[in-house]
């Protein structure tokens, strides 16, 4: 498997796309959050770093491995609903070459969740066979979960631990604090507000944490990033009727050969259906993505590239 860091870097250099910066960084109380993680992960014995399966390579914090200082992680691909089967396979066979455990969940529904409870587990029995060779009790295991703000910790948590104790919206920056929760006797959970770097200056990575949710809308304009949510739709040239490009055509009976921009696309909305308001036709594209009426799609391939 590429490392993540080259990973990034070829998202960047997407065909010699130079992408718009329309997504702006402010980190706010992240900074925050990211110094109080750092202090408790010496406490901690494994990571569940949940990333969004539609963008694997930009959900992933950069700073994570250099903070966890090999502390065993399981990558955790949640929304694994969200993405075709043929994605996920692809996306499987690569990530199969790399040292973490990787498990696919649905936060929503609790597919995968005992998938990962196993794994956990068996780490955990690593973790106490290596306690019990230096003369120290078996305990239950502690494991922190991380990730980018609303990729689903949150609803995921409340899945292992069988009842919502987390709070969970739709929403970026809901969980504010860190905070341990038990499920059952074998394993600790502390729960991380969502972290992003201080600094980021992967244009396209951050337009695609915005397409799906996963900074706050304070960072962007809703109208600019469904532009160029459209233009990602077109340079993946799907044929097919049901297609994300076709549904969206068919949906608000766009024309791309009269209005062939992604910025055409979204004023087109705004016309027929907002009076105009461009803000407005941006939320309902992004919400449509967001929700899977347009199909279920990667941003994201395992070979670095937007398609």
């Amino acid at each position: 498997m590429l490392a993540q860091s080259a990973m990034q870097d070829e998202l960047e250099s997407l065909s010699g796309l130079a992408a718009p910066r329309i997504v702006q960084w402010y980190p706010g109380h992240i900074a925050k959050a990211e110094r109080q993680l750092r202090e408790q992960l010496g406490m901690v014995d494994l990571i569940l770093e949940v990333i969004d399966a539609r963008i694997p390579i930009s959900s992933r914090h950069p700073s994570l491995a250099k903070w966890t200082h090999g502390k065993p992680r399981v990558l955790v691909v949640n929304r694994a609903d969200m993405v075709s089967e043929k994605d996920r396979s692809r996306w499987n066979a690569q990530l199969a070459e790399s040292d973490q455990s990787v498990v696919w969940t649905n936060g929503v529904s609790g597919t995968g969740v005992g998938q990962l409870i196993k794994v956990a587990a068996h780490l955990g029995e690593g973790l106490n066979a290596a306690r019990a060779n230096r003369g120290l009790k078996a305990r239950a295991v502690r494991a922190c979960v991380v990730g980018f703000p609303n990729v689903g910790k949150s609803a995921l948590i409340n899945r292992l631990l069988g009842r919502r104790l987390a709070d969970s919206a739709a929403k970026p920056g809901v969980t504010r604090s860190l905070r341990w929760m038990r499920v059952g006797g074998a394993l600790d959970l502390l729960d991380a507000p969502g972290i992003i770097p201080p600094a980021f200056d992967n244009q396209l990575a951050a337009q695609h944490l915005a397409m799906c949710n996963d900074i706050g809308e304070a960072a962007y304009v809703d109208s600019l990033v469904a532009s160029a949510l459209v233009q990602h739709l077109q340079r993946q040239q799907h044929t097919s009727n049901r297609s994300p490009l076709a549904i969206l055509q068919k949906r608000y009976s766009w024309n791309p050969a009269s209005h062939p921009s992604g910025e055409d696309c979204v004023r087109h909305i705004a016309d027929s259906l907002f009076q105009g308001d461009l803000e407005k036709a941006g939320q309902r594209l992004l919400k449509d993505f967001r929700t899977g009426v347009l199909g279920r799609i990667a941003l994201e391939h395992p070979e670095g590239r937007s398609r």
